[in-house]
């Protein structure tokens, strides 16, 4: 079973899922799941759309914002701002769960919602560090004023 690590009270991370983590995650009262890994990237990894499907068929809401590493985009942080928005219980997941924080921090500063020392306590509080886009998340929080 794959750890699902808390950013927030509605917000957990984690490494690549499966159907028993969704299983798991509906279990726990997720109700929205953003995968932001795009299909393809190791040959063991199943497939966005089978992992869709059967969430789905749990009730579970589905939301595909594919990172390939290194390339977060703008509208990628506004995809993520925009799906967090209803303060539900969600899970997002990635190969390490790092893309995932990272996006979650980078939408935090993007809507305004969090001070960027918070955004980085809360991601280390998780098991990662977003000391690296400090800078993104400054300007993100300037932009959002």
């Amino acid at each position: 079973m794959t750890q699902f690590r808390p950013v927030t009270d509605s917000v957990s991370v984690s490494p690549q899922i499966c159907i028993n983590d969704i299983d798991e995650a509906a279990s726990m009262g997720v109700c929205h799941i953003i995968n932001n890994r795009p299909d393809g990237e190791s040959a063991d990894q199943p497939t966005n759309a089978d992992l869709c499907a059967y969430a789905e068929s749990k009730g579970i809401r589905w939301t595909f914002i594919p990172i390939v590493p290194g390339q977060v985009t703008a509208d990628s942080v506004a995809q993520t701002s925009d799906a967090l928005k209803q303060n539900e219980k969600t899970l997002a997941f990635c190969r390490s769960g790092t893309r995932s924080c990272n996006l979650w921090g980078l939408s935090q500063a993007y809507a305004g919602t969090e001070e960027t020392t918070v955004i980085l306590q809360k991601a280390s509080a998780a098991g990662y560090d977003l000391s690296g886009i400090i800078p993104a998340l400054e300007q993100l929080r300037a932009d959002a004023k």
